[in-house]
């Protein structure tokens, strides 16, 4: 009989997407044992999954080279005995935030505490648009500099290399027709926020407007259910566009995704 940690298992993804998305992988069941019993040995953890020590050292391994797991020598209290101590495994701050789905949640809480503070209805949803307006604000100023050194031409590159480093995995591609730019950002911390809140995206797509100094026009998002957050920068200046023909689905481009 095939011992259930030496079967072959399909190829993971990120070890977040993996271990947040509830998927019943070996390596999942690992890294969740360690979640609810604190860091723990090769050892205590083959005891408590039925695994080999060797299949257990294997996805240990691979989630030390994610980061989501990290040896540290086991602390003692009181007298100790001969020897090292032995090696326990312990979650980092990224595998404890792949578990950790209450974020969403407590954000979701706060911005309808802020429309019903505001009387609900229009003057609600007015509050939710401003507080979204100066997140974003604070947001986008540190990208100025490098957005406006980079001129008309460079803009949308330089505001991409910029949402990269906050994690946006964005980047940048020419539209369908030669008329500009698409702008996708691959991954949203808020989506999920964005979808009970819309006024967050749109709050974004001003921004973006303001920094580059052109209209843009949103063609797609991950909060409306697209693979990818993708808005359109045409290469006129502001209002160049509205002369001639106006912005379409399809003078813009579609969305790639």
């Amino acid at each position: 009989m095939k011992n259930v940690g030496e079967t072959r298992e399909a190829p993971m993804g990120t070890p977040q997407d993996d271990l947040a998305t509830g998927e019943h992988s070996t390596r999942g069941r690992v890294a969740r044992s360690i979640l609810d019993h604190g860091p723990s040995t090769v050892a205590e953890l083959a005891d408590r999954l039925g695994l080999t020590a060797a299949a257990v050292r294997r996805h240990l391994d691979a989630l030390v080279a994610d980061t989501v797991v990290e040896p540290r020598e086991q602390r003692v209290y009181g007298s100790r005995g001969r020897g090292r101590p032995a090696k326990v495994f312990a979650l980092t701050d990224c595998g404890r935030d792949a578990f950790d789905q209450s974020y969403d949640k407590l954000a979701a809480d706060a911005l309808r505490w802020i429309a019903t503070a505001a009387g609900g209805g229009e003057k609600g949803e007015a509050a939710v648009a401003a507080f979204a307006r100066a997140r974003i604000a604070a947001q986008i100023e540190a990208y100025r500099g490098s957005v406006e050194a980079a001129g008309p031409a460079g803009g949308a590159r330089a505001l991409a290399d910029a949402l990269s480093a906050d994690g946006y995995a964005a980047t940048t591609r020419a539209a369908p027709g030669g008329q500009g730019e698409q702008l996708c950002q691959h991954h949203c911390p808020v989506a999920h926020v964005a979808e009970q809140f819309p006024q967050l995206c749109e709050a974004e797509k001003e921004a973006f407007s303001q920094l580059l100094g052109t209209h843009v026009q949103r063609l797609a998002t991950i909060a409306n259910g697209d693979g990818v957050c993708t808005t359109f920068v045409p290469r006129t200046p502001h209002g160049a566009a509205t002369d001639s023909e106006p912005l379409t689905e399809r003078t813009a481009g579609r969305n790639p995704a």
